[in-house]
């Protein structure tokens, strides 16, 4: 996917450019910008030495020594000053000018640090917000890969009322699967009825009652919306050779958060989001963490997909995409 929200170490990501968190020296100092250079070895700082420093809110790029990329892009990030000297604007500032020269030297993977997050003190949640909003408008109009490398969980923050509003319908959703599961068997029990009376009947009965595939839906939704494919796949965080696949084969069938994907680029509704879903061969359930969430994204009307994705990353559940 487009947009990819990891768990590793910066310094170990074989991508064709990794972002340095650095300060306007460039020169090296602590946190990611000091174990960048000591993986990258002497050969960094000596093409660092050249460029004169780089202005916050900028960035410059130079090879990556021994690191297992091609290029290191040095990325200057604000301080936190309370957040009215600019710092979101020269944050934001920040990923798209790496995005820009990853693009210039015809890099296809690129892999960020959560920018200014740490000893610059910017809020992690925040940050979050700044980093996802920057690389999302820019992959709505590029093909690239992009990773977000968070190095581990505590590093990582969704603001804390969303976290507790999600947690407190997750745990209601919880309650209410369980309270009406005698009734829910009573409902799938009566839904397999009419397969009963056409097992009853011919085989070829029942095929002939198949509806429209996943792939002609999705299609045919695209068309209602009056969206462009490419515009589609974008905001659902699909890859353009993934969307080929689906569009060239009527019979496809997508994973499921390939497929919660597109009901979310297509705003769909909670109904048409499930009969999307059907057509795939899945459903939404009160008895899943990731249903949940993205339920709870659609029924407050919010379809950022990166939005989600830092959600479903936070409790620890797959990523919407393909």
């Amino acid at each position: 996917m487009p947009l990819q929200i990891v768990r590793n170490d910066i310094t170990h990501m074989h991508v064709d450019a990794i972002v340095n968190a650095a300060n306007s020296s460039l020169l090296g100092g602590g946190g990611v910008d000091g174990a960048i250079h000591r993986a990258a070895g002497p050969e960094l700082l000596a093409q660092c030495r050249p460029l004169g420093g780089c202005p916050t809110g900028s960035a410059k790029i130079t090879g990556a020594g021994n690191l297992p990329c091609r290029y290191v892009i040095h990325a200057v990030g604000p301080r936190w000053q309370g957040g009215g000297h600019g710092e979101r604007q020269l944050l934001a500032s920040c990923y798209r000018r790496a995005l820009e020269l990853a693009l210039e030297y015809g890099c296809q993977t690129i892999a960020f640090p959560l920018i200014s997050s740490g000893i610059y003190g910017y809020p992690k949640d925040q940050a979050m917000q700044v980093a996802v909003e920057a690389i999302g408008a820019f992959l709505l109009e590029q093909e690239m890969l992009v990773y977000l490398v968070i190095f581990d969980r505590k590093a990582f923050q969704i603001g804390s009322r969303l976290y507790a509003d999600i947690a407190a319908y997750i745990d209601d959703r919880y309650a209410e699967e369980h309270a009406d599961r005698p009734a829910q068997i009573q409902q799938r029990l009566r839904e397999l009825s009419p397969w009963k009376s056409a097992a009853a009947g011919s085989l070829k009965e029942a095929l002939d009652q198949l509806d429209e595939s996943f792939s002609q839906m999705l299609l045919r939704k695209i068309d209602e919306k009056g969206m462009k494919d490419s515009e589609c796949y974008k905001k659902a965080n699909i890859d353009r050779k993934l969307f080929s696949k689906i569009r060239g084969d009527v019979h496809y069938r997508p994973s499921k958060p390939t497929a919660l994907a597109f009901a979310i680029a297509l705003e769909l509704t909670l109904p048409e989001t499930r009969d999307l879903l059907e057509k795939a061969g899945f459903a939404l359930s009160h008895s899943s963490k990731f249903d949940i969430i993205v339920e709870y994204f659609i029924t407050h009307g919010c379809y950022n997909i990166f939005e989600i994705n830092e959600a479903l990353f936070a409790f620890d559940q797959s990523l919407l995409g393909g």
